[in-house]
């Protein structure tokens, strides 16, 4: 019973060497620039991510060699493939622990991809599954890399079918030139 003390002891120290469970610090989702897709055709897509406040993620093209690039990775499909991935020039900012400026995105990242829908697929709806993997930093320190998973339902429609235009405002700033 004397060991009790000393065993608790040793439970309370080592439970502070235990990685503490972390927030989120980027939210995910995947969007279409239209309601469905037609085979044989191309489409539009985009990745929306919230970054919380007070963290940054770098750019794509990091301004240093060193940094974790942002980098969107879908999973291809028979019937669904990406073609191109565009990402957003990030914004230069001022860090306390770099000389120079560093190219990073804060607050929503909005990145694009174009996707081949086989001719060869039929009417049905077909989920592409990824992740969107980073660093995320704040102003003194950066978080191990990781990334978020990321699902988009793709629905083929047959030839006819008009296809509607959604989520105008995700795709009004993206430039898949």
């Amino acid at each position: 019973m004397r060991q009790l003390p000393m065993v608790l002891s040793v439970l309370i120290l080592m439970a502070g060497w235990l990685p503490a469970q972390r927030p989120a610090v980027v939210e995910a989702r995947m969007v279409l620039a239209t309601d469905a897709a037609h085979a044989g055709s191309t489409a539009k897509a985009a990745v929306v991510a919230e970054i919380s406040p007070g963290y940054h993620i770098n750019d794509n093209k990091p301004t240093l060699d060193y940094l974790i690039p942002t980098e969107l990775k879908l999973d291809p499909l028979k019937e669904v493939t990406v073609t191109k991935v565009v990402y957003p020039k990030g914004d230069l900012k001022s860090f306390a622990f770099s000389d120079s400026k560093l190219s990073v995105y804060q607050g929503t990242l909005k990145v694009g991809a174009l996707l081949a829908v086989s001719r060869s697929a039929k009417p049905g709806t077909y989920t592409l599954k990824g992740k969107l993997a980073y660093q995320a930093c704040n102003d003194h320190a950066c978080l191990p890399p990781t990334g978020v998973p990321v699902t988009l339902a793709v629905r083929v429609v047959p030839r006819g079918a008009a296809l509607k235009s959604v989520n105008a405002d995700v795709f009004a700033r993206i430039n898949f030139n």
